[in-house]
C-alpha cells in the first residue's frame, strides 16, 4: 500500500466502509468478502493479481509442505 501511496482511508472510501471497519478486516477481526477483494484490486491495484495482494503465510507451499 505504501509503495502505491494508497492509504487505509482511501481503501475504505473505495469499499464504502469506515476506516475502522477496514482496520478490523485488515487485522483479521472481520473478513473481507471476495467482492471487496476484487474492488480493491480493480480500483487501487489494477496491475497486481489477487494472489499477490492477498497472499498469506498459511498456504502449504510456503510452510514447506
Amino acid at each position: 500500500m505504501a509503495r502505491n501511496k494508497v492509504t487505509q482511508v482511501k481503501l475504505a472510501e473505495i469499499l464504502g466502509i469506515t476506516p475502522t471497519t477496514l482496520s478490523f478486516k485488515m487485522n483479521g477481526k472481520s473478513t473481507l468478502s471476495l467482492k471487496e477483494c476484487v474492488e480493491i484490486k480493480r480500483k487501487a491495484f489494477p496491475d497486481k493479481t489477487l494472489d499477490y495482494l492477498f497472499a498469506t503465510d498459511e498456504t502449504g507451499s510456503e510452510k514447506g509442505e
